[in-house]
Parts: C-alpha cells; structure tokens; sequence
C-alpha cells in the first residue's frame, strides 16, 4: 500500500473527523456515543486545526492522522478498515523524526493501542485513575523507548 504523509488541510476536517468518530468508537467504546459526539466538536474545531497534525492519505484520500502537540502525541486515529496494517506505525515513525523523542496517553482499556505502542517500543511511565476530562478511566504515560529508533530502521 502506498501511503503519501502530509500537513493538515482545513478541507481534511470533516474526513478526519469521521475517522476519529468511528475509530474512537471502536477503540473507546467505554465513553459511550453521546459522550465521543461531543468530543467530536472539539475534533473538529480545536484539536485538528490547533495542534500539529500530519495526514496519511492512499489513493490521495485520507485515511489516517497524528496530532502533536510539541513533542506529545494527542491522538493517532487510523481508518478502523486500515487498522494494522502499517499506516499507525508510519505516522507515528514520521512524527518520531520530526520530535526525536515522543510521548503519549492511553486509556488503560484501549488494549489495542497499549499493545501497539509497547510493539514499537514505547514504555509505561506512570499511571493515574482518571482522565483528562475527570472521568474515572484509567490512562498510562508512555515515552518513545531508546529501541524504537531501531525499530524504526528495519
């Protein structure tokens, strides 16, 4: 699959914030709909044009996204159709040699996600009982470990 990494383009809104929809669906069911529709708005007019955000496009049309906040990744979201196949841990290689360093929240029952950042050699920092928004979900710290950079270069 040829995936081209790009800059976020305002007209890239509305797609990326479907694939945030359906992929935090997927992953953070937990929250409930009600709860990730709200969020959405917040997707849609703070985090995507605010944050540093790179688009992974096939075929020209997005699929998938990273949003960095300096060094901090605020959120990966690939198409759930796309999923594990290559496209997350592209973006998040490219981010990886944009910052050098890089850490990032999860939600401790995102097993999927947990699993894939420790894949690429992130490791747990800390933990705590709640989430940004005060809500009782547990989230891990994780930082970009000193092997994923050879991870990286297979």
């Amino acid at each position: 699959m040829d995936v081209k990494i790009r800059p976020f383009e305002t007209g890239d809104t509305k797609q990326l914030s479907q694939i945030w929809f359906e992929a935090s669906r997927h992953v953070h069911g937990f929250l409930g709909e009600a709860h990730l529709r709200q969020q959405q708005t917040l997707i849609e007019e703070v985090y995507l044009p605010t944050a540093e955000t790179w688009v992974a496009c096939v075929n020209d049309a997005p699929v998938a996204f990273i949003g960095l906040i300096d060094s901090f990744i605020g959120g990966l979201f690939v198409d759930p159709s796309l999923q594990g196949s290559g496209i997350g841990r592209e973006l998040t290689t490219h981010a990886l040699k944009l910052k050098g360093e890089l850490e990032l929240e999860v939600y401790a029952d995102n097993h999927s996600a947990y699993a894939f950042y420790q894949r690429l050699g992130f490791k747990e920092i800390s933990r705590r009982p709640e989430d940004d928004e005060g809500l009782p979900f547990e989230v891990i710290l994780m930082r970009s470990g000193s092997n994923l950079s050879s991870y990286i270069e297979r």
